[in-house]
């Protein structure tokens, strides 16, 4: 089996031929990601600009102490008065700076008396005059493309007058549960042997959470030809195809010999990681199949470790899991010598975190209430021994 290391290596080094990419309306486009840097086309702001209500003066007149109010230039005008010696005009937030003044008084800072104004309190040359291009300047690159879109981004696009930015698509991702003994949400159980799914729509969820548009197509049962089938239908459709179960080495598990009979190239298959070892990723074109094991507990944390990036590749996004270190609260036995991904609880003390398993169940991989809480996931590699209270870990948050 592979080391752990060297499949997220190979995830990431894998190559996309082409990108899908669309235009969207400005408002739309939140969540997705450029596929096009965004260059200022002029400079913001052009001209001088007023950044408060009060009064625009030449600043070599502030020494008079008085000055004659000589017009009003509200905000969106065109002004044609000029300052001339001893005179302001009335300037509000947003206006034009008025030919002739370098500088601005707030109203606070003066007393109008008829139609002039006493300066109680001076200000230095040039206060509250936004200077052209204090925004951006012309051919300033704003935002880059990679980037994901946020209420930022989008403020910056509209000051541009940019209405249908060109984006990544978000990758479709079909999902798949196979299992004889699985039962549909609200399907009536006739067997003690059978058990509800739960894999298809915890990966549904992922899906929504990290961007991309999820296909479920529900449980299909542990015949090969009708797995080769529903999966060969889902990589018409989508993008990535996710199947939970049949990719381990039982006399049902079918899903391996599927993806080679559909054509498609495995990346790889088994990797030294607990939970989830019999991981397959396989590639066709630039579509993916990603065969998860069959434990709840266990195609979650596959799923969050290898689906979420590759959903993030296909729209050269950046990655949305972060990875920060953390104090123990208690003991951490090592249990395997591979990389394992344990759930525990993560607290925010005094600016440090730290994490403990009080109430997390040590068992198989089935146990998805593991989840459940403030939970992130201990990260240890296979090259770790067990710790001990006080040292320090890597943790893998989820939000």
């Amino acid at each position: 089996m592979m080391h752990f290391d060297e499949s997220i290596q190979t995830i990431q080094d894998l190559q996309i031929n082409n990108y899908k990419t669309k235009k969207l309306y400005l408002v739309d486009t939140l969540g997705y990601v450029l596929a096009e840097d965004i260059v200022a086309d002029h400079n913001s702001p052009e001209f001088p600009t007023s950044a408060m209500d009060g009064y625009a003066f030449a600043h070599d007149d502030m020494a008079m102490g008085r000055l004659k109010i000589a017009s009003i230039n509200p905000a969106g005008s065109t002004l044609r008065e000029e300052v001339i010696g001893g005179t302001c005009i009335k300037t509000f937030t947003g206006s034009l700076m008025p030919k002739g003044a370098d500088t601005l008084i707030p109203i606070e800072n003066v007393e109008v008396e008829g139609d002039e104004i006493i300066i109680k309190e001076e200000v230095p040359q040039g206060f509250s005059v936004r200077e052209i291009g204090e925004n951006y300047a012309k051919g300033q690159l704003l935002i880059a493309k990679g980037t994901k879109i946020d209420f930022a981004q989008i403020g910056v696009m509209a000051g541009l007058n940019i209405v249908t930015p060109l984006v990544y698509e978000k990758p479709t991702v079909a999902i798949l549960s196979t299992g004889s003994e699985l039962l549909e949400l609200g399907e009536t159980q006739s067997s003690d042997a059978q058990i509800r799914s739960s894999n298809n729509y915890i990966i549904e969820a992922i899906v929504k959470k990290y961007d991309g548009i999820p296909m479920q197509l529900g449980c299909i049962k542990d015949d090969k030809e009708n797995i080769k089938n529903e999966v060969g239908k889902a990589l018409e459709q989508s993008d990535i195809v996710v199947t939970t179960g049949g990719v381990s080495v039982g006399d049902f598990d079918f899903v391996r010999d599927v993806i080679v009979e559909l054509g498609c190239d495995i990346v790889f298959k088994g990797v030294r990681v607990k939970p989830g070892q019999h991981i397959m990723v396989a590639r066709k074109g630039d579509k993916f199949i990603v065969g998860l094991p069959g434990f709840a507990y266990s195609s979650t944390v596959t799923a969050l470790l290898y689906v979420v990036p590759l959903i993030e590749k296909l729209q050269q996004g950046k990655c949305s899991l972060r990875m920060l270190k953390a104090k123990l609260k208690e003991p951490f036995i090592k249990r395997a010598k591979k990389a394992e991904f344990t759930a525990c609880n993560i607290s925010l003390l005094q600016g440090e975190y730290y994490v403990d398993f009080q109430g997390k169940k040590v068992g198989t991989s089935a146990i998805l209430t593991n989840m459940l809480g403030d939970t992130a996931l201990l990260v240890t590699s296979e090259e770790d021994r067990s710790k001990e209270i006080g040292d320090e870990v890597s943790v893998l948050l989820m939000d």
